[in-house]
Parts: C-alpha cells; structure tokens; sequence
C-alpha cells in the first residue's frame, strides 16, 4: 500500500504544548486517529489540512509535498462533528460550496449535487434548511458535501460523537459504503475502540503530542504493553 499521508519529523509548538509526529498512513484505508483528550488528534487532522503549519518538518499528501499550501488547495476534504454547514442557506448551496466556493457551477455540477444528495438518502432536500434537519440528515449533508469535492483525502474530527447509538451505526456503514466506492484515504478521529475496530483498517495512538503506535487494526486492538493505550482500550 502506498503512503496517503505523510508526517515527516513534523515539529509545532502550540502555547505550552508540543507536538512531534512522524508517521506514514496508507492510502486507499481508514486510519483511526485515537487517544486521550487533548493528546494532539485534532492538531495532526489540522497539519494535514493546513489549518496549522509545522515549525518543522514537512507534511505531504499523496506523494506531494503540502507543508505550505494553503487549505483551499490541498487534496483534502472535512467533516467536523458540528456538520459546518451554513444555517442561513439550504443544501443544494451548501453542497454547491464544496464545488466552487463563488456557486459558479455547471450543469453537471448540478446534477452532481442532487446525486450526492440522493447517495446519502437525502432525495429531494436541496431547499431544506439545515435547522429543519436532524442531526443524522446534517451529517448526510456534510457527506454529500464531501462526495461532491472529490478529494482523495476525506479528514473527519469525531464525526458521530453527537449522534445516538443508532445513528452511530448507520453512519458508520454509509461511510464505509462511500469509501469503497471512492477508494478515498480516510483519517478518522475517534474516542470509542469499537468504532475502531468497526471502520478502520489502520489505528494510530496519540499521546502527549506524539504517535505511541501505529498499525494495522487487528495487531492495534490487540496491544497491551502501552500503558494508556490500555486503558483507552478497556474503556
């Protein structure tokens, strides 16, 4: 498998804290990205989109060197557990946002949001407002947003945290269902090892702002010898 995401000897100091990361993620994969809270999860999906640059070190995606590339132009799209979608327009625009942020869009980009639309089980929602959404529907929107960006990278920063235990599954297997339509490269953040053990193919651990582990699921799932991935483990 070649590498998807790279952080070569990525260095940054954030007010007191400091993160060192230095990994290879597989490309073509779910990677879950696990640790304790405030161990750096967020920091390194924020490296890979840009929103952050390293003091050191350089961060390439898909082979490309991206360290100084603003986060428009990375290869890279977003879910955020809040959806980020905005309220004061509806879905058809928010999604037409991911294609072209001046909503110059073509027939065919049209088409191609009414399609995500109708992909993520939101048929004929392009006029609803996000607060007449559940929380499940703007999640599929956030979905449907990234389909139609078609980026090799999708980021997601605990993308089900606010979802009941229901929910959580049926977004999980959409997920799953979209990535292997795609073959996209996956970075997911999340607290809950079942979840892991559910979508990833890859995990890494997180500590005080370094990668502790990194490896393929099953051998991830069956370590015991770090002391807090343990306990995150029987959590």
């Amino acid at each position: 498998m070649t590498d998807g995401v790279v952080l070569d000897k990525v260095e940054l100091r954030l007010g007191t804290k400091d993160f060192r990361f230095n990994c290879s993620l597989p490309a073509g994969a779910v990677t879950a990205v696990t640790g304790p809270s405030g161990s750096g999860k967020s920091t390194l999906l924020n490296l890979v989109a840009g929103f952050e640059t390293p003091d050191r070190g350089h961060v390439l995606v898909g082979g490309e060197d991206v360290t100084h590339e603003h986060p428009s132009g990375r290869p890279v799209s977003l879910i955020f557990q809040d959806n980020n979608l905005f309220t004061h327009l509806d879905l058809f625009t928010n999604i037409g946002l991911g294609i072209n942020p001046s909503l110059r869009l073509s027939a065919d980009d049209r088409r191609a949001i009414s399609k995500a639309l109708q992909r993520v089980g939101l048929d004929g929602f392009e006029k609803r407002m996000p607060g007449t959404l559940s929380g499940g529907e703007r999640q599929r929107a956030a979905f449907a947003r990234a389909l139609v960006r078609k980026k090799p990278v999708l980021l997601m920063d605990e993308p089900f945290a606010a979802l009941d235990p229901g929910l959580r599954l049926s977004m999980a297997k959409l997920l799953l269902e979209l990535h292997r339509e795609v073959g996209n490269t996956v970075l997911i953040v999340t607290h809950d090892p079942d979840e892991v053990g559910r979508l990833a193919d890859h995990a890494i651990f997180i500590d005080h702002g370094q990668i502790l582990l990194q490896a393929p699921t099953t051998e991830f799932l069956a370590r015991r010898d770090i002391p807090a991935l343990a306990e995150f483990l029987s959590g």
